[in-house]
């Protein structure tokens, strides 16, 4: 483990998969204990990557257009930590 700012950048990554992937889980096992289970579930999280993880590495693809070299960067920490607080917002409002 290392702490440059590439390797934070691909934790964020990380951590935003991993966010997701627990919603998922969560969201799947209790469809499937409740019997409605549906194609409906997997589909949201595939938009989901389409609506969120996708413009965060059309940043990543962008920061060699940048001068300064940090504020896309800047924006790119910002979007992986909003879209972590989204699901840890969603995990905790299935629970309740």
């Amino acid at each position: 483990m290392t702490f440059t700012l590439e390797s934070w950048m691909i934790y964020t990554l990380w951590g935003v998969f991993g966010f997701m992937l627990i919603d998922f889980l969560i969201a799947f096992f209790k469809s499937f204990w409740q019997g409605s289970f549906g194609p409906t579930i997997v589909l949201g999280y595939l938009k989901d990557v389409l609506y969120y993880v996708l413009p965060l590495n059309v940043l990543l693809s962008m920061v060699s257009f940048d001068p300064t070299y940090y504020t896309i960067i800047v924006f790119y920490f910002i979007g992986g930590l909003a879209i972590m607080a989204k699901y840890v917002l969603d995990v905790i409002r299935r629970f309740q």
